[in-house]
């Protein structure tokens, strides 16, 4: 932790253009290989980028790195979660199949708002083996390659950080191996705890763009303090059980003091250049997205420990 915060305070706040997803993955790559720990990627792959989306990209990259850690080998590759679908991603709205044929497993289904599916190389898709004696769906992962025959990814316009793609992926009959299936139940080890292993990933990413805007428009050192001290407890969460209640309801109260103490360093954007300006004020919705989804899971962690 001290090398990264020691970055933070030391290292130039002076973002190098990226000009291109090809160029952002290159710089991503290049932290991982210095940092083994994926958020402290995150961390700093935030302070470094010239934008609020590439920040969340690095954040979202390392967030899978952190859940599918072990489970997948080789080289880091850009790689994309397909959960959501046309009812959602609630287990019962999985209506992707994965069924087995004379010539192995077939996947067929498809994906919405899949994040970075256009450039992605690798997928891991959510998908149903059929129907368990309680009526649930039977949920899997496959992890594929994103250009396999029958894999279709049409991208999707999004109103804020057009930067960073996100597609329709389609499956059509799509031939897995038995190897590309992660072990464990497809939901439970997966789909959710990824919810809160994404949120403090994305949130210790934009956290170090943050320390990078405050330092570069002269914040005061009580300002920056106050980022650290927010730095070093997302690090920790990201950390920390992702299935745990206790967790849950600590990242909340983490991720409410963030977002007073960010809204304290909104007026120092104004001292910034105008294309920070106003990337910064096109892309603020960003910062809002999935916001019932976590007071959701508040509420339920909170059920939880009460009994």
């Amino acid at each position: 932790m001290h090398l990264v915060l020691e970055e933070l305070v030391t290292a130039k706040p002076a973002p190098r253009p990226i000009d291109s997803l090809a160029t952002w993955w290159t710089r991503h790559r290049e932290l991982s290989a210095r940092f083994p720990v994926p958020v402290d990627v995150a961390i700093l792959a935030g302070f470094a980028a010239d934008r609020l989306g590439y920040a969340f990209a690095s954040g979202y990259q390392a967030a899978g790195a952190e859940l599918f850690a072990g489970r997948v080998v080789g080289e880091p590759r850009l790689s994309a979660l397909c959960v959501t679908e046309a009812g959602g991603a609630h287990p019962r709205a999985i209506a992707t199949t994965l069924r087995r044929g004379e010539h192995g497993l077939r996947l067929d289904g498809e994906k919405r708002f899949v994040t970075l599916g256009p450039a992605a190389e690798r997928l891991f898709v959510v998908a149903s083996e059929g129907l368990l004696p309680d009526g649930k769906n039977r949920l899997r992962v496959a992890a594929i390659d994103a250009r396999r025959a029958g894999v279709t990814l049409r991208t999707e316009a999004t109103a804020f950080v057009p930067e960073i793609p996100h597609a329709v992926a389609t499956f059509d009959g799509v031939t897995v191996a038995d190897d590309e299936l992660l072990a464990g139940d497809g939901y439970l080890e997966f789909v959710k705890p990824f919810r809160t292993v994404e949120d403090c990933h994305v949130h210790a990413a934009l956290l170090g763009w943050w320390v990078q805007l405050a330092r570069r428009a002269d914040a005061s050192h009580d300002l920056l303090e106050a980022l650290f001290a927010r730095v070093v407890t997302m690090r920790a969460l990201a950390l920390a059980d992702p299935k745990s209640a206790a967790v849950h309801l600590a990242l909340g109260g983490a991720l409410a003091s963030a977002r007073q103490l960010l809204a304290e360093l909104e007026p120092l954007v104004a001292r910034l250049d105008a294309e920070t300006r106003t990337r910064f004020e096109r892309d603020r919705p960003l910062l809002k997205v999935a916001g019932r989804a976590r007071e959701l899971r508040r509420e339920a962690a909170w059920r939880t420990l009460s009994g």
